[in-house]
């Protein structure tokens, strides 16, 4: 009976979200319907999931979420992520599409000290943007760049996604952070990659570098200073403090909010403006917690009915393939992509994704790693592409349309694909470094 009533709530948590249902709302509906279902007292239904609720609240690993949030918006409104974005400009004006490849380095730098894509598309759609269409850069292939180097910010620790999917499978977080260093840098090198073969064969799409006639002034110069020493002091500390040892990812992160703090007083952040930035990361991360929360009742509704097994059972009595289950469990996250947010898609499926692929050998580290590049690349895909939409919401240009970020974001969501598919087949990529540090 367990499994029949998972099975059901599972259908009906589907059918909430196609018409529309907000996720956290669909996931605890269900929950309760579920437990209630299966145990037939409404006290003990509700005794279950508000106890699973408040356990989970307690853990110490939810306050990561927060404090990672608040360290990104910090560094964001202090006009640091402007600082380093020049700095990357001027040391690879010799290279070819140097401003696009700014804007990869930028992002790659920036989401270590934010965690979330979105914070980045945003950001640099009004950096980089505008520095490339005054430089006669193509649209399509401005837009590409900022879209695509955004969801660095998903794999390159502190990301939001590796917290949920530690949170979910009970992993460590710590693991998860290190686990993306290596693939975070090969992705970014990947879209380096192609932006130069690109501009070599298409030199009309980004043009040489030009000298700009008036040099900057000492005040910029400072400020840019600031900036890129701030922020770089800000991930030795963050991501070496948890590597070495120093502190868990909790008091890292708690370390890194004070650390952007000092960063943005020493930019000449006003109490006004540090207020303003708690309230914004606030309204961020109060429904991400809902999320986390009904992502709990729903995991523990699969536990009491036995969910994960049966469907476990499913894939592995068929004799099929590994490949072919890790196969129809990438087109199944890149359909859901097409449709939901990427937190969404890893609450939903993680839970019963995760166990299958362990039970067919792949490394939990490695799969979790392989997971975000796929769900990562769900960022990209139209109709809903949340990465897509914010650079189009963001973008000082009311002539740029949603196909043509879309378009241009197409290279990137295959390299992202490719990514995935190398660490899939190298799982070495992910687990080395936290094999030697923890």
């Amino acid at each position: 009976m367990g499994y029949e009533v998972v099975l059901l709530m599972l259908a009906l948590l589907i059918a909430m979200v196609v018409l529309g249902v907000h996720i956290a709302i669909a996931l605890a509906s269900c929950s309760a319907i579920g437990v209630y279902l299966m145990l037939g007292n409404t006290s003990a239904a509700v005794s279950i999931l508000s106890n699973t609720a408040f356990d989970a609240v307690r853990k110490d690993v939810f306050a990561v979420v927060p404090l990672f949030i608040l360290m990104g918006d910090i560094i964001w409104r202090s006009g640091a992520a402007g600082d380093l974005y020049r700095s990357c400009n001027r040391a690879l004006r010799h290279l070819p599409g140097r401003l696009a490849i700014a804007t990869v380095a930028g992002n790659t730098i920036f989401a270590a000290v934010t965690g979330v894509s979105i914070a980045a598309a945003a950001a640099f759609s009004r950096i980089a943007y505008p520095q490339m269409k005054a430089l006669g850069y193509s649209r399509n292939f401005s837009l590409g760049a900022v879209a695509g180097s955004a969801c660095l910010g998903m794999l390159i620790p502190p990301s939001i996604l590796l917290i949920v999917w530690a949170i979910l499978t009970e992993m460590s977080v710590g693991a998860l952070f290190l686990a993306g260093i290596v693939p975070g840098l090969l992705l970014a090198l990947l879209f380096a990659g192609y932006i130069i073969i690109a501009a070599l064969m298409r030199p009309e799409i980004a043009p040489a570098y030009v000298e700009p006639l008036e040099k900057p002034t000492p005040e910029e110069r400072r400020s840019e200073l600031i900036g890129g020493i701030g922020i770089t002091v800000l991930i030795m500390v963050v991501i070496g403090g948890i590597w070495f040892g120093v502190f868990t990812p909790t008091e890292a992160a708690g370390v890194g909010v004070v650390a952007a703090l000092i960063v943005g007083f020493a930019k000449g952040m006003t109490f006004r403006e540090t207020l303003d930035t708690l309230y914004q990361a606030g309204k961020t991360t109060a429904p991400l917690m809902f999320l986390l929360i009904s992502a709990s009742m729903y995991s523990r509704l699969l536990a009491l009915g036995g969910g994960v097994n049966y469907i476990q059972s499913l894939f592995l009595d068929a004799n099929i393939e590994p490949y072919m289950v890790i196969m129809l469990i990438v087109a199944i996250w890149l359909v859901l992509g097409m449709l939901i947010d990427s937190v969404s898609i890893i609450l939903l499926t993680v839970p019963i994704f995760a166990p299958i692929a362990v039970s067919l050998g792949y490394d939990p580290v490695a799969f979790a790693v392989f997971g975000i590049l796929v769900v990562e690349a769900g960022l990209l895909t139209p109709p809903f592409g949340l990465i897509v939409y914010t650079v189009k919401g963001a973008v000082p240009d009311p002539t740029v349309t949603l196909g043509m970020a879309f378009k241009g974001a197409v290279p990137y969501f295959l390299l992202i694909l490719l990514a995935a598919a190398i660490v899939l087949v190298v799982p070495t990529l992910a687990t080395w470094l936290p094999s030697i540090a923890l």
